[in-house]
This record gives structure tokens, C-alpha cells and sequence, in this order.
């Protein structure tokens, strides 16, 4: 599979790889922060999109969740600005189609497959920048109803009244495919289409890793299967990971927090995890 696809597939569906530095070697997804000048909060990762008959959220994440005061995602979607962002962003230019970018067989092949798995076709998304089109047939591609970690935590947050905040923006999450021509990123979904099993087989691996919590087989997984384009990858998660610390020692100063990010971000040496140790922090995994 061609290396950029592999990489939009694992940033929007959120896949995974979680390290663990000699510190420690236990296997979590969800991990304690302590340190001077912050109150103690936890960092949980998610999976964006995953079946719902493979959901489950562990009562030690919701011990987390009641003992955070704040909720802080990769983005607030439930902010105003955050609608602002996505009508801004996520849009060609005006009078420019998406269709200009690929051949004729190319946009039949997208069209029938968009019909056949969601009832509209290709004129629905012909204005959209490709990152939405790939979204869309990505979820489209997974059988069976989803759920989301994110989506949770959300009305979560409402139920209890915790305050719900964001690392960034929806617009920083889109530059980081603008750079990247169309016609490259039609021919990657294009070839995402023609190898269904492919795409299964990578996701429901990642599913099993992601709810057994083991971190080691996980992270040597997305070791192998990564490996290629290191600007992109530095882009889509180490850019993107050291942003987040001052972020995080912010969000903690003021009060407990939980953090949700995608489980992706959390390992490495460029991950969330080691980065916040880096920085004099205590991380340490939350056992069962």
C-alpha cells in the first residue's frame, strides 16, 4: 500500500502506536501526570472510530474522568469556532471542483462506491478537499455501526459539567494534508478502494491491539507498517506532540484534567508520553 495512505488511514482512523520508554514496562492506554506547579491529570488514548461492538470504556477511565475537573480533546468540536473552521477549511477554492483532479475513471470508481455504501455520490463532496472525501469512505468502509472515544467523552463532559477544551484547532489539523497535491491524494484513495481486504485487515488488528491495551505488540506493529514518509509523519504526529506539552503544562495549571488524543500520539521518543517526562513530569500507566 502506497506510503501516504497508510498514513491518512492511520491519522483518521486514529491507529495506533503506543511506546514505552524503560521507565517503564507495563502496557495502558491510559496514563497519570503529576508534577510541580500542575494538579494531578491523566492522558487517555483514544480511537476516533472504532465498531461498536468493540467499544468499551474501562472503569479506570472513568475513575479518571470523575477525578479531572476539565476535559481537553485534539479539538473541541463543540465550540463555535470550531464550525467556523471547518466551513473555512475544509472547502476548495471558490469555482474550483475536485473532479478537475482525477480522470474520468477515477471519478466513476469514487462515485459508484460512495452511492453504493452511503446513497450520494461524488457531486455531494466535488467542492471538498480530498481529506473529507477520504474521511467519508473510510468510515463508509467499515462495517457495521461505529462508535467514538471522543464523542463519549463529550457528552461526558456535558452530563457532568466539566468544562471542554481543545490543543489545537481543526484548521491545524487540515494544513497538515494541504500540502500535499490533490492528484497525489486522489490516486492514494483510489487505491485504498481497490484493496478492501487490505484496509480491514489493518483495522481490525488495530482494534484487537488497542482493547487488549498491548503496548509492546502494538508499537512494533506500527514500527513495521509505518515506516516511509518520516516529513509526513513528523507533520501528522512529533509537530503536532510538541505543541501539545506547553498546552498540557497550561490546561494542568489551572485544574485536573483529562486529556483524550488520538493513541497514536502517545509513544516514541517524539510522543506525548516521553515528551512530558522530558519536560520533569511524572507519567505513569493506570492499571486494571
Amino acid at each position: 500500500m502506497n506510503t501516504l495512505v497508510k498514513i491518512i488511514v492511520t491519522t483518521i482512523l486514529s491507529l495506533l502506536s503506543l511506546t514505552l520508554s524503560a521507565q517503564e514496562n507495563k502496557s495502558s492506554n491510559l496514563w497519570k501526570i503529576e508534577g510541580e506547579n500542575i494538579k494531578t491529570s491523566y492522558l487517555f488514548g483514544t480511537m476516533h472510530l472504532i465498531p461498536e461492538k468493540d467499544f468499551m470504556l474501562k472503569d479506570k477511565v472513568k475513575s479518571a474522568f470523575e477525578a479531572s475537573e476539565q476535559v481537553v480533546l485534539e479539538v473541541d468540536m463543540t465550540s463555535p469556532q470550531y464550525m467556523k473552521d471547518v466551513m473555512a477549511h475544509v472547502y476548495l477554492e471558490k469555482g474550483t471542483e475536485l473532479k478537475s483532479y482525477m480522470d474520468d475513471s477515477e471519478y466513476e470508481l469514487l462515485d459508484n462506491f460512495l452511492m453504493e455504501k452511503t446513497g450520494t455520490g461524488m457531486q455531494m463532496y466535488n467542492v471538498a478537499k480530498p481529506i473529507m472525501l477520504m474521511s467519508v469512505i473510510l468510515t463508509a468502509s467499515v462495517d457495521g455501526p461505529l462508535a467514538s472515544f471522543e464523542m463519549t467523552l463529550i457528552q461526558m463532559a456535558k452530563e457532568t459539567d466539566k468544562k471542554l477544551s481543545g490543543l489545537e484547532t481543526f484548521a491545524s489539523q487540515v494544513a497538515v494534508f494541504d500540502n500535499n497535491p490533490y492528484e497525489k491524494q486522489i490516486d492514494d484513495i483510489v487505491e485504498m478502494i481497490n484493496q478492501p481486504d487490505e484496509n480491514t485487515a489493518i483495522f481490525n488488528k488495530m482494534v484487537e491491539l488497542y482493547n487488549s491495551e498491548d503496548i509492546e505488540t502494538l508499537y512494533e506493529y506500527m514500527d513495521d507498517y509505518m515506516k516511509g514518509d518520516i516529513k509526513m509523519m513528523e507533520k501528522l504526529l512529533d509537530e503536532r506532540n510538541n505543541n501539545w506539552i506547553p498546552e498540557i503544562a497550561k490546561f494542568s495549571k489551572e485544574a485536573s484534567t483529562f486529556y483524550g488524543v488520538g493513541a497514536g500520539h502517545l509513544g516514541g521518543d517524539q510522543g506525548v508520553v516521553n515528551l512530558l517526562r522530558e519536560a520533569g513530569y511524572t507519567v505513569t500507566p493506570v492499571m486494571d
